[in-house]
């Protein structure tokens, strides 16, 4: 029963769409205006709709090598601008945030050092000796 289905609903699709394609109201459409008529193909459909001739030379003026205009061409530079102010904030906020890193890894390691030098001079300490850093000789 499956099989069925699966092969009867490509069969009315294709069915359905030999028929529409060979009905004559296929060749032209018209869209209703609000007062029940049908618009005038010379108004605003015709800024929408072109021939093919037209078609084909517009998109012949417009390939790759056409020159573009000084619009398009400041658009543009205004995107790369904002592009390149996007990547240069990225970048100095990620500087900024590796120095802070840095600064904060050689604090750590300055003061484990202190430590580490206090330490040994406590543990190295005969007490006969004042700490290292009063057995300074004074002119």
């Amino acid at each position: 029963m499956k099989m069925s289905w699966t092969r009867a609903t490509p069969l009315a699709l294709l069915a359905a769409f030999v028929a529409l394609s060979l009905s004559p109201e296929a060749d032209s459409a018209a869209v209703a205006s609000s007062t029940g008529g049908v618009m005038n193909p010379q108004g605003p459909l015709r800024k929408i709709f072109m021939k093919e001739a037209e078609a084909a030379n517009f998109f012949r003026r417009r390939s790759r090598r056409a020159v573009k205009s000084q619009d398009e061409l400041d658009a543009e530079q205004r995107q790369v601008l904002a592009a390149d102010e996007r990547k240069r904030e990225f970048h100095e906020e990620k500087r900024n945030e590796f120095e802070s890193y840095a600064e904060e890894d050689n604090d750590e390691v300055n003061e484990r050092s202190r430590e580490s030098t206090e330490q040994w001079r406590e543990f190295h300490y005969d007490g006969m000796h004042p700490p290292h850093e009063y057995n300074r000789h004074s002119n």
